[in-house]
C-alpha cells in the first residue's frame, strides 16, 4: 500500500502539510485561490506534485 502524500512545496516557496491527502488538497486549493488566482488543479494533479 502506498503511503499517503501529505506535503507539497509550491514554486513560490510556500510549504504545505496536511494531516491526510484530503486535508492537503484543501490547503493547496486555498493557497492557490489566495496567492495564485487562475491556477486551478485537480485533486490528481495536486497529489501528483505532492510527496
Amino acid at each position: 500500500m502506498n503511503r499517503p502524500k501529505t506535503r507539497l512545496n509550491c514554486p513560490c516557496g510556500e510549504a504545505m502539510k496536511g494531516t491526510d491527502e484530503d486535508d492537503l488538497v484543501q490547503k493547496v486549493r486555498e493557497h492557490l485561490k489566495e496567492n495564485h488566482p487562475g491556477h486551478d488543479y485537480s485533486r490528481d494533479e495536486i497529489l501528483f506534485m505532492a510527496y
